[in-house]
């Protein structure tokens, strides 16, 4: 049976199916939550998944990612960490025949650092339901979601029945650095006639999403005893001379931004980021160093190239008006993220399909989303030429404090992609 003529009463089992399963998939979810999975300690969050794909009987390819396949393709960002035990898994299933039109499910596992735990109201990583909502870090961003695309495909086989088309499940790191990850599975050859990513999108279709560099200022300055601070230079003070430069350069872009078709209605989306500081080495010595992280968006279609460009002429200019960088420049690092905006196009079908499911499931039309974050849709879209939704649940405060996914939204959140599988790949009775 496909997409047209999937009947009432097989829609009705595998949404019944969705709500037996609901406690074990909110328990697993749970587990999968308390894995500290943060960047470069994901081998035990891909250990419990390349289980869980074995447990169901699907074909596990779980490798380690190699940096320099990676290196020269689109979309690429630099690794600076250890990155010798990075690993991707990708659990496929085979129908018995093919009939259908084949899919790629797909989650990240990397969680971002929970900082001081003593500003969480529970521990980040001892996920806790309270008040219709599970707690911890990562529970929204995005382990829920791919625990829900997990159990969605749970839900076929426990209303007996089966996909016709190839389904690959896909766990994969770096989404929230680099993206190598996913990337690492386009390299590998995995392909498909659509790509479902469920991020937590509070139950919208993105329909458009910002790119993202993540750079580096090193600014180096010149040490002194404070007694005689005025013969050195103050590397953290110089280094916000810089920042408000690349203010300024933000207001520009979000100017560019107005005229974007998407964007034009979203206040802001282009956003400069200082998110680590470091310098200095005593609080009575005038700092000789200072490095900031920063992460600013770009829209889709804007090159990356002419934009690291601007970034680092705008630092040059910023340097030489100040009396010290003048003959002293500071150095611009990329450091992670040098990806594209993406903008879904192509994916009329899928959409159709997605679009049904949603009207089942949440009773009324799917709304949209232009998303000032970045998803791995890009690389299968831009990259593969993979139409690539990313639809899911209401979560919030993701990379915050006391994280959180509302309950009843994962629920419907499965619901649908059980019923866009079933609608995508096609079934037939097991």
């Amino acid at each position: 049976m496909d997409a047209k003529t999937t009947s009432n009463e097989v829609q009705r089992r595998i949404l019944d199916a969705v709500d037996e399963a609901f406690d074990r998939q909110l328990e697993t979810t749970k587990q999968f939550s308390a894995i500290p999975s943060t960047r470069g300690a994901e081998g035990p969050c891909q250990d419990m998944m390349h289980d869980l794909l074995r447990e169901r009987g699907y074909e596990v390819d779980d490798w380690h990612i190699n940096v320099d396949d990676l290196k020269d393709l689109r979309g690429f960002g630099p690794i600076e960490h250890d990155f010798s035990r990075a690993r991707s898994v990708v659990g496929t299933y085979r129908p018995a025949r093919e009939a259908g039109r084949s899919l790629i499910l797909q989650g990240h596992c990397d969680v971002v650092p929970a900082g001081p735990l003593d500003m969480w109201d529970t521990p980040p990583f001892s996920p806790v339901v309270k008040d219709g909502w599970l707690y911890g870090r990562g529970a929204g961003d995005m382990k829920s979601g791919t625990i829900a695309a997990l159990y969605a495909l749970d839900a076929l086989r426990a209303a007996g029945l089966r996909p016709t088309a190839r389904i690959h499940f896909q766990s994969v790191i770096e989404e929230e650095s680099t993206g190598v990850g996913a990337l690492s599975t386009v390299q590998r050859g995995y392909r498909a006639d659509c790509c479902f990513i469920p991020e937590p999108t509070g139950g919208r279709l993105v329909r458009s999403q910002v790119g993202v560099i993540w750079f580096r200022l090193r600014v180096r300055g010149k040490p002194a005893h404070v007694y005689e601070a005025g013969i050195g230079a103050n590397a953290i003070k110089a280094a916000y001379h810089l920042l408000q430069a690349l203010e300024a350069l933000e207001e520009d872009w979000n100017r560019r931004a107005a005229s974007d078709r998407h964007f034009r209605v979203v206040k802001h989306p282009i956003t400069l980021n200082p998110g680590i500081i470091k310098g200095g080495d005593w609080a009575s010595s005038v700092p000789a160093w200072c490095d900031v992280d920063c992460r600013i968006a770009v829209l889709p279609g804007w090159s990356i190239a002419d934009h690291q460009a601007e970034i680092v002429a705008c630092v040059e200019a910023a340097a030489s008006r100040h009396p010290f960088l003048a003959k002293n420049p500071p150095v611009v690092e990329w450091s992670g993220f040098l990806s594209e905006g993406y903008e879904l196009t192509g994916a009329d079908e899928s959409e159709a399909v997605l679009r049904s499911a949603c009207e089942t499931v949440y009773g009324g039309p799917m709304k949209e989303l232009a998303f000032t974050a970045l998803t791995d849709t890009r690389f299968y879209g831009l990259n593969a030429g993979i139409p690539s939704l990313c639809f899911g649940a209401n979560a919030e405060a993701m990379h915050g404090f006391n994280e959180r996914v509302e309950i009843e939204s994962l629920r419907k959140t499965t619901r649908a992609i059980a019923l866009f599988v079933a609608n995508w790949c096609g079934v037939e009775t097991a």
